[in-house]
């Protein structure tokens, strides 16, 4: 790994490999630019996401590529409604000789993508989020710790919800992110199609390892940051919170539960990283802005008041920004 003789030049370098992931990662992915972003992001604040989007969208090739570009091991669980924990974090077997040993199961990888999480039970969803917090599992009191850097990535599907088993808020608050993934525009489609429908295989570079990966995670956390953009975002969310003294009219009126301390923290995490990747050396108001919607978006509970009048959760969040 290359040595930087200061946070500075470790920052240009850091906003040097964003670009070049961009420019990997447009190879085979077109467009989702606010996509890749985010997943990068919360990569770098060491954080995991949520992608919420109907399928077809090429959630899985996103990941894929977005981990070759990183040299990252990924992994892909299909979540369904008979998967145990055993088959995520793993399971004790007896070989030939009679002994015990652990068998790792696809949770130790570096990117792992739970493809519809919301359609297995809790028990299982609980296992997955548990190895999410601790960054280790445990089994017959052995602890396993992971390998670093670890993010997930979680998919949901929001038009089929029958037969599903939807993420309660403590759990979805585990999340850094809720990522909307939306349809391509013409043009867009127009390139995936003619680059899908041919026999011309596309190279993806890598660009960072593991190693600089750790570092940059740290270098994010290192970023210095004055202490009215922190009230900001502190501010920002306890605008969410109705009942409470500081909460805006549009909480009170449409919002039944606001989001926790975890928003605020991701907010300035979010911040700083959104600041470096776009070239600056400390965040300011504009940064918690442009990442308050993934960071606010699924800590938020409308009201009733709210879902009648098809008030959706971004036009409540850009009304409090």
């Amino acid at each position: 790994m290359t040595k930087f003789a200061s946070d500075v030049e470790a920052a240009d370098a850091l906003a040097a490999a964003y670009k070049n992931l961009k420019s990997e990662i447009s190879k085979v992915v077109i467009g989702q630019e606010d996509v890749v972003h985010q997943i990068l992001t919360a990569i770098f604040c060491h954080g995991h996401s949520l992608l919420v989007g109907v399928p077809g969208l090429a959630k899985t090739l996103l990941v894929q590529t977005i981990a070759t570009s990183l040299e990252l091991q990924f992994k892909r669980i299909q979540f369904t409604p008979d998967l145990m924990p055993s088959d995520i974090v793993g399971a004790e077997t007896m070989d030939k000789e009679r002994n015990f040993k652990f068998v790792r199961g696809p949770i130790f990888a570096n990117i792992v993508l739970a493809d519809e999480i919301n359609r297995t039970p809790p028990k299982t969803q609980a296992a997955l989020l548990e190895s999410m917090q601790e960054h280790a599992v445990t089994i017959a009191g052995q602890r396993y710790d992971l390998p670093g850097p670890f993010f997930v990535l979680a998919t949901q599907n929001p038009i089929e919800q029958e037969g599903t088993y939807p993420l309660p808020e403590a759990q979805l608050d585990r999340f850094m992110f809720n990522i909307q993934l939306t349809y391509p525009s013409f043009r867009e489609e127009v390139e995936v199609v003619k680059n899908t429908t041919s026999d011309e295989t596309r190279q993806v570079n890598k660009v960072l390892n593991a190693e600089e990966i750790a570092y940059f995670q740290h270098l994010v956390r290192r970023v210095s940051i004055v202490d009215n953009v922190i009230e900001y975002a502190v501010g920002l969310v306890n605008k969410t919170r109705p009942g409470v003294p500081g909460a805006s009219a549009v909480a009170t009126e449409f919002l039944e539960w606001g989001a926790g301390p975890r928003a605020s923290q991701f907010l300035v995490l979010g911040a700083k990283c959104h600041a470096l990747l776009n070239g600056k050396y400390s965040p300011d108001i504009d940064d918690v802005r442009a990442i308050a919607k993934p960071v606010l978006r699924h800590r938020i509970v409308r009201n009733f008041k709210a879902e009648a009048e098809g008030i959706s959760v971004d036009e409540l969040i850009e009304r409090l920004i």
